[in-house]
């Protein structure tokens, strides 16, 4: 692990802040001490945290070293005295083995050095405590930093497989009905299942290469959704009309890919499947206010069906909307005379 203080410049600055605050700190203790204050007391007060702060630098390496969780605290406890003593007695040593060298006058110094020592060594003991606190609050924040986002990766893979799981549940009885009707249509009217391989290559490409969950723009959406309306128009023939209202300003939103899909495929299942009358699939795209509103709207035959829904389609709609864009999309639906309509509200600021 990086030393916490040296990899960052602001905090290095703050560092040597506070070292200036405690050798100001120092000072007016060994005044207090001395009964004086003169120039030996500001020179030994500087070197003296000067060299401190060297000695605290180096301390995070044996406390990151000994800190591993691996051992007891008993153990880590008596590792951090015996390197507070070292530390200590190392500060004390050199601290004025480098006084003397600067100062001329050693005798006034070792009046000095002898009236401030007990509160020298206090002092010592003091900031190395200080130190240790401050380098287990480094490595707490550091550890809570480094769970957080492996929680947040978690989230995001977890979230990005259900997204994956959700794409695909797309109806797979699509695929075999369209592969039935081009086994027909080679028999019947080879030029249709030829122009029906076609079109459905083409929606089995654009479904298949969008591997991630990337949003993709309506444009795209509707182009897709029209390759699949019109494979399925080559099964219905006029009994499937289309109809479409898409404001040109709407059409480069970004919305999660093959949202819409389910929607369509509902509208074919439940409203050209059981009718046996003309089914007209009415999709319009328009903004409100800070909104983008899209409706896909069918009629259906009003009598009741023996074959119900699992309703997996319109789950599948809302919990990616659900994913993608919290608490702020919406989704409803309703019937009402013989009308489906399904309408959801996407938040512009996504697009």
């Amino acid at each position: 692990m990086k030393h916490p203080i040296l990899a960052n410049r602001v905090r290095l600055i703050v560092w040597w802040l506070v070292w200036i605050f405690l050798a100001l700190g120092q000072s007016l203790l060994f005044y207090y001490a001395f009964g004086s204050f003169n120039n030996i007391c500001i020179i030994d007060s500087l070197i003296s945290l000067l060299l401190y702060s060297g000695i605290a630098l180096s301390l995070w390496y044996p406390f990151n070293f000994f800190n591993t969780g691996e051992i007891r605290t008993t153990t880590l406890i008596s590792n951090l005295v015996l390197s507070g003593a070292i530390s200590v007695g190392l500060w004390v040593v050199i601290t004025k083995l480098v006084v003397q060298l600067v100062l001329p006058d050693g005798n006034n110094y070792q009046a000095y050095w002898d009236a401030t020592f007990p509160y020298r060594i206090g002092t010592g003991v003091f900031i190395y405590g200080l130190i240790i606190l401050s380098y287990f609050l480094f490595l707490s924040l550091s550890n809570l930093s480094e769970k957080n986002a492996k929680e947040a990766r978690l989230e995001s893979l977890v979230k990005e497989t259900e997204l994956k799981m959700l794409r695909s549940q797309i109806n797979p009885h699509f695929l075999f009905n369209s592969l039935n009707s081009i086994s027909s249509l080679t028999i019947t009217d080879p030029e249709k299942a030829r122009d029906m391989v076609v079109k459905l290559s083409e929606f089995m490409r654009y479904a298949l290469a969008r591997k991630d969950e990337l949003p993709v723009s309506l444009q795209s959406e509707l182009d897709n959704l029209r390759l699949y309306l019109d494979i399925e128009k080559v099964r219905f023939g006029d009994k499937l009309t289309i109809e479409e209202q898409i404001d040109p300003q709407c059409l480069d939103f970004k919305i999660p890919v093959m949202l819409l899909q389910p929607l369509i495929e509902n509208a074919v299942k439940h409203g050209v499947y059981e009718s046996t009358e003309t089914v007209k699939i009415y999709t319009k795209a328009q903004i409100i206010d800070d909104y983008i509103e899209i409706i896909i709207r069918n009629n259906y035959d009003t009598e009741p069906s023996l074959k119900k829904g699992t309703g997996t389609g319109l789950l599948n709609v809302s919990r990616r909307l659900e994913l993608f864009y919290g608490n702020k999309a919406s989704f409803k639906t309703s019937k009402e005379n013989g009308i489906y309509t399904v309408t959801l509200y996407i938040p512009r600021e996504y697009s």
